[in-house]
């Protein structure tokens, strides 16, 4: 299903969303249809410096949403996408994928097409924030990668993990302890705090002078993120990515670590090692099992950059899923 949706700041991409899938509106919800999936939207605006949605569902077939902007003159938004982080929607004995778990930071222009897959869970929350009041809450921070996202005249991603205080907080939002007379000002705290430890986040990365992206190389870049993920046995071959992504191998590597904050081989050694936790604990594979299956020839080579990246070996990270 393909759903156009023009933003003119309002609820308009819920609504359109509620419309084309028969959803029911109560209030400031959205229920998803037993005949469509499960779950809810929800969301604040607080006027034209800050919004919010909130995505708690899965649905039964695939949706794209093809958004055309429609900002106030001199508005210009950034948007923070936090994605798989509330708890997961799914019963027991359900085969629905998770949603992947990071934060994506945009110019609002770059957010223009979001793609909802079926059987997916997702457990989101988008805050959209105008740069004058991100230049409010932030702009005393004398941080260089804090400095690009507050002064980004063009556009640019950046894409980075979760931290548990995030997932933490995301968590008091699904269950929130106020009178409905307050939601919007606890809300409104929320999602100040959650940009607070994104920020952090941001604060850690190695310094990377910022380049202005064309949206031709943002695809171009995530092409390369996806190929690294989907063939993990496989060790990047910086020429030929750099081929397909239309770009030379300088231009390749500082546009992929400015957006993901790693280098492409550490970045495709990190989703190795996510991908060979995963297998140790949820598909129970032995240690030698899962190395073999990522490539590794040498156990003991897999045993040390698994400890590495995860601070324990291979053996006793299996154990605790085992015994």
């Amino acid at each position: 299903m393909k759903i156009s949706v023009t933003d003119k700041h309002r609820s308009g991409i819920a609504l359109e969303l509620a419309r084309a899938i028969g959803a029911t509106v109560s209030g400031r919800f959205i229920y998803i249809p037993e005949s469509r999936g499960a779950g809810y939207i929800t969301g604040f605006s607080w006027g034209s410096d800050l919004r919010m949605m909130i995505r708690h569902y899965y649905l039964k077939e695939d949706v794209f949403v093809e958004r055309t902007n429609e900002l106030a003159e001199g508005q210009e938004d950034i948007v923070f996408l936090l994605s798989g982080i509330f708890p997961s929607l799914t019963q027991p004995g359900e085969k629905l994928l998770p949603e992947q778990v990071n934060v994506f930071i945009c110019k609002h222009a770059v957010s223009s097409i979001i793609a909802m897959p079926s059987n997916t869970v997702f457990g989101s929350v988008t805050i959209a924030v105008s740069k004058q009041y991100l230049h409010q809450l932030f702009g005393q921070i004398g941080h260089p990668v804090v400095a690009s996202v507050l002064e980004a005249g063009d556009n640019f991603v950046l894409e980075t993990g979760i931290s548990s205080e995030i997932i933490n907080t995301a968590g008091q939002m699904l269950h929130q302890p106020v009178p409905e007379s307050l939601e919007s000002h606890y809300y409104k705290l929320k999602c100040e705090e959650l940009l607070c430890y994104i920020f952090v986040i941001l604060m850690q990365r190695e310094e990377v002078p910022a380049s202005a992206m064309h949206i031709d190389d943002i695809k171009a870049i995530y092409a390369v993120k996806y190929k690294l993920q989907s063939h993990h046995d496989k060790p990047p071959a910086i020429a030929a990515l750099a081929r397909e992504a239309g770009m030379s191998e300088p231009k390749l590597r500082k546009l992929f670590k400015q957006t993901f904050g790693k280098g492409v081989f550490e970045y495709y050694q990190s989703a190795r090692m996510q991908k060979a936790a995963q297998l140790l604990r949820e598909k129970r594979l032995t240690v030698s099992e899962v190395g073999y299956q990522l490539g590794f020839t040498n156990l003991s080579h897999f045993s040390r950059v698994f400890e590495a990246h995860t601070g324990i070996k291979p053996k006793k990270y299996s154990a605790l899923y085992t015994n």
